[in-house]
């Protein structure tokens, strides 16, 4: 007898929707399917992991680059710098007289292996031969340009400060600086003698402060030159073989010499300094 044929039931939609999810159809591909996802999250988390590494490298080069920069323009043989007030006024420093270039710090590398020399051995041009650092043999030279670029007049003070000795090299050093043209020459006192100056220079102010000048009016556009002239002078008695091999560091520093313009919410600015109303001096 022959077999009765099984009637088939219409296919409802919910079933069709259980056939067509290929999930629900089959365990084993849904098994691969979350496999493969977690898969593809682990590696989105290792490359953004990786990415966070690259751009820290990065950050990290930036940073050292920054602070080699740093140390190049703040701890240079002669260092010149504008305090943050007077930059706030629109002052900013040179080696071209155009000003092409602006800044508000420069510096000047030493001489490696000096020996005394005297005065007369300098050229006589160093104020006009060449702009920026322009050594000899065996002496700093640097020339420098200083404008107003704010839209008020003022007054300004330019310290040079010594920052540095080795083997008591600055009993015999000589400073030579030219404003505008106008040379002054600058020693300290005698060793045997401290108060009084070397024949052939003016006394440092003290043991740290080579010399102070003012500019008074400063108007917008004005320009003020400077050269910067270091050597050992070999006819001081203190130039002597216990010197050999020692160096002078030095720094010029520019500021406003108004106390108005110097002061801050938290007091006022003393040579990198900062004053309270109590007196307290806080670095």
């Amino acid at each position: 007898m022959p077999r009765k044929k099984k009637i088939q039931e219409p296919t409802t939609p919910q079933e069709l929707s259980k056939l067509n999810d290929k999930t629900t159809q089959n365990p084993t591909i849904r098994k691969y399917h979350v496999s493969a996802d977690s898969k593809s999250i682990v590696g989105l988390k290792k490359r953004r992991r990786i990415l966070r590494i690259v751009l820290g490298a990065v950050v990290a080069v930036l940073l050292i680059i920054f602070i080699i920069s740093m140390l190049v323009s703040k701890w240079g043989d002669l260092v010149i710098e504008i305090d943050r007030p007077l930059q706030n006024k629109g002052i900013v420093l040179s080696t071209d007289p155009e000003f092409k270039t602006k800044s508000v710090a420069l510096s000047a590398q030493q001489v490696q292996n000096v020996t005394n020399i005297t005065y007369s051995w300098l050229p006589t041009d160093l104020d006009t031969s060449k702009d920026g650092e322009h050594n000899g043999k065996n002496y700093v030279a640097y020339t420098f340009y200083c404008k107003n670029e704010g839209d008020e007049k003022l007054d300004y003070d330019a310290t040079l400060d010594i920052t540095g000795v080795a083997k008591h090299a600055d009993e015999a050093c000589r400073v030579m600086v030219y404003k505008n043209g106008e040379p002054n020459i600058y020693a300290k006192g005698k060793m045997d003698k401290p108060d009084e100056p070397e024949e052939d220079a003016t006394k440092f102010v003290d043991d740290k402060v080579v010399m102070t000048t003012n500019t008074k009016e400063f108007k917008p556009g004005d320009v003020d030159k400077y050269t910067i002239v270091i050597w050992i002078e070999g006819n001081d008695k203190e130039c002597v073989d216990d010197i050999r091999d020692g160096w002078v560091r030095m720094k010029m520093l520019f500021k406003v010499d108004t106390e108005d313009d110097t002061k801050t919410p938290f007091g006022d600015f003393y040579d990198g300094k900062i004053e309270d109303d109590t007196n307290n001096y806080n670095e």
